[in-house]
């Protein structure tokens, strides 16, 4: 499997734009929470990372032969009956962030510091579809052909696969620095210095985490 993730920051100047206080010589007169609260809705939902992820699904299917001999069971691998098939699958990933539900427990200020929890993220099957050009089927002259419900089921399979590593592929933590990369400039045009903002999710997510976590897009979820 391969992957080729790429920065998703369309229209985040837009945000930067409608996002950050614009003071006077670079200064901004401080804001209560509610105020700040505010302005990091105004963000609604920031799309912040996608994955391009190509994956090969191998699937192998030999005949067995099942029965009873002398109240004995068996279950014979054929050796002529194998049929097998590669599906390749394209599935495009999508992490956003939605803001609209932020509010003050999302805030930590101390003593000149300011911590932003960030809302958790969502990761969006945008795209799932089976390259059928490269298909390839392995079939023994003893078995049919894998039918098209059949290879669309193996390419839900490797799916699946592919959202089951969704914790280890670096999405969240590509939406959290894409994130911090709107928020940070908006917190420093209210007055604070970088080195004092930190920007966080409320926890590590794992692989128990996703079915929370996940979401389809559509019809563009849906394979093709």
């Amino acid at each position: 499997m391969g992957k080729t993730p790429c920065v998703i920051l369309l229209g985040c100047l837009f945000l930067l734009g409608s996002c950050r206080e614009k003071g006077a010589g670079g200064e901004a007169p401080p804001v209560d929470t509610l105020s700040l609260v505010m302005r990091v809705r105004e963000c609604a939902r920031l799309y912040t990372a996608e994955y391009e992820i190509h994956k090969l699904v191998l699937k192998d299917d030999p005949l067995h032969v099942k029965g009873n001999v002398f109240s004995r069971s068996f279950d014979l691998e054929v050796p002529i009956g194998e049929r097998k098939a590669i599906v390749p699958i394209d599935v495009t990933l999508k992490a956003y962030i939605d803001f609209s539900g932020f509010d003050e427990r999302n805030v930590v200020r101390s003593e000149g510091r300011i911590a932003i929890v960030l809302p958790d993220p969502r990761v969006v099957v945008s795209a799932s579809r089976i390259d059928h050009d490269e298909v390839k089927q392995f079939v023994s002259l003893t078995r049919s052909d894998y039918t098209s419900a059949e290879l669309a089921g193996f390419a839900r399979q490797g799916e699946d696969e592919i959202l089951g590593t969704v914790p280890d592929i670096g999405i969240f933590d590509m939406a959290r620095e894409n994130a911090a990369h709107v928020l940070v400039p908006l917190l420093a045009g209210l007055g604070y210095e970088e080195q004092d903002i930190v920007i966080s999710f409320r926890k590590e997510f794992t692989s128990a985490d996703m079915p929370f976590l996940l979401e389809r897009e559509g019809k563009g979820g849906k394979l093709k």
